[in-house]
């Protein structure tokens, strides 16, 4: 066993990139705790055939072929990105998830308001993802980070994410911060703030570390919206009222100081 582990670490690194460009991305993860040399080969080039082939494999051609990826720079990085995209087994039943897979749904259902959270919460760490909506707002479109406590689907057109204390968000409609069912004040902080554009891609960046939660827009800081998060998973989440409306969640990785 040690001269199989020892022959392992010495694979050639071509020899070993073809081998694993033939696993799973859970095996994948896996195989770079093997070694020194196995961790460099997957580490190394993010852009290698092991992760092209891991995007061929995992990712719609309508996310590779489309701009729902176009700020995901890497192979590997989009291949991270749909591991945290949206979950099709923590959203409201009257949402859906898209074939492309960062992209949701939601029917045309009466007198209902509809959430959805990520497959991956942050406990730890600082992480950026980006947002945004693909059709009318109606009039609650709440963006932000919910515990898995946190209701997904209620009666009425109401503020789904920021009703209660498992949530917190930010109503793109009338650019008012929610948390604990009510007002956490207006935002941004200036005078005139302009309302969201359809289309429009808002980052989330989360700061586990730091307890805090901020949006940029443009490349504009926009600021810190909440602070004095709680401990424990919060996920990216969203909730929504209007009918086929689609909201798009693609998680790009740590934020650039500055």
């Amino acid at each position: 066993r040690r001269q199989l582990k020892m022959a392992a670490g010495k694979l050639p690194a071509r020899v070993l990139e073809l081998l694993l460009s033939y696993l799973e991305l859970p095996d994948l993860l896996s195989c770079g705790l093997v070694c020194r040399h196995w961790h460099r080969c997957l580490e190394a080039d993010e852009n290698s055939e092991v992760w092209r082939s891991v995007c061929c494999r995992m990712l719609s051609e309508e996310a590779l072929g489309s701009d729902i990826l176009c700020n995901v720079s890497s192979y590997k990085a989009k291949a991270r990105a749909l591991r945290y995209a949206w979950s099709a087994a923590d959203c409201s039943r009257n949402v859906y998830i898209k074939r492309n897979g960062f992209t949701l749904h939601r029917n045309p259902i009466a007198q209902s308001t509809d959430g959805a959270r990520a497959h991956i919460g942050f406990s730890e760490g600082r992480h950026v993802w980006e947002i945004w909506w693909e059709g009318p707002l109606g009039t609650v479109a709440v963006i932000g980070v919910a515990t898995k406590r946190a209701p997904l689907q209620c009666q009425g057109y109401v503020a789904l994410l920021g009703g209660d204390d498992q949530s917190w968000g930010w109503n793109l409609v009338d650019n008012n911060l929610l948390h604990g069912g009510d007002s956490a004040g207006s935002f941004p902080q200036c005078n005139n703030a302009p309302k969201y554009q359809i289309g429009e891609r808002i980052r989330v960046i989360l700061d586990m570390e730091d307890k805090t939660l901020a949006f940029e827009r443009g490349y504009e800081f926009l600021g810190v919206a909440f602070r004095g998060l709680p401990k424990g998973c919060l996920y990216p989440a969203v909730s929504a009222v209007y009918g086929n409306t689609e909201v798009t969640m693609v998680y790009l990785g740590k934020p650039l100081d500055g």
